[in-house]
């Protein structure tokens, strides 16, 4: 029965890689939206004599591309994107969490928010109040809001400790559960925000080859389950 155990973990992490690729191209539009891709590895299972083993397929990690994406000019004056590294820090139901999505927006009471009604916090975690009167808003580059040239707040932009320790939730947040510090000299741009990392030609061409591949093994299955058919109606005569 090992070879439907390998075959099985195979097809598994195929599936895995494609519902990946799938969300990847569903999100290619996204505002600040990171590509993810599936990371395989070997996984042993021992046979049960010492110079006997399985070698079975294990696809359970997640590999985030951190490559920048393009800045995309809107002219917004609360739409600011990060040129290089950094996050900015945005306050959840679930706690604090990053984002490269900065197309913010001033809440009916003043404090600035993402599109879902997330409070964007300063490099000191208090939420960012924009007065209802404030006028002449200007955001410096190193995340500092300023109305008629008086400074109210600076945007927090922070880098995780641990880049691979980021969980993604949802399509632009992610929890850095090894925590984060903030960045030295950050590079915020005013009326620009980041668009999607996805190459959409590159995640098609990967979907047709893991789809073969699926096909592939899907085809090797159905000929060893013919074979071990075959087998036991031989040996049942």
């Amino acid at each position: 029965m090992s070879t439907g155990y390998v075959t099985l973990s195979r097809q598994s992490g195929l599936l895995n890689e494609m519902q990946a690729i799938a969300n990847n191209i569903a999100n290619m539009s996204t505002t600040g939206f990171r590509r993810e891709g599936v990371v395989f590895s070997e996984y042993i299972k021992s046979g049960g004599n010492p110079d006997q083993s399985v070698s079975l397929a294990a696809a359970r990690g997640r590999h985030l591309d951190l490559t920048q994406g393009t800045l995309e000019p809107t002219g917004g004056t609360f739409d600011v994107a990060i040129e290089g590294d950094g996050f900015f820090i945005v306050n959840t139901e679930q706690g604090e969490r990053l984002t490269r999505a900065g197309n913010f927006i001033p809440g009916d009471t003043g404090d600035l928010m993402t599109p879902d009604g997330n409070l964007v916090l300063d490099d000191g975690g208090a939420p960012i109040f924009i007065p209802p009167d404030a006028s002449g808003i200007s955001i410096a580059t190193d995340g500092t809001v300023s109305a008629d040239g008086r400074p109210l707040a600076q945007l927090g932009v922070v880098t995780p400790t641990d880049p691979a320790g980021l969980t993604r939730e949802g399509s632009t947040l992610f929890a850095a559960t090894g925590g984060y510090e903030p960045v030295d000299s950050p590079s915020v741009l005013q009326g620009f925000v980041e668009g999607s990392n996805v190459n959409p030609v590159v995640e098609v061409a990967r979907m047709i080859e893991v789809q073969r591949s699926y096909e592939l093994g899907q085809s090797f299955s159905e000929r060893e389950g013919k074979r071990l058919s075959s087998l036991i109606d031989t040996l049942s005569r």
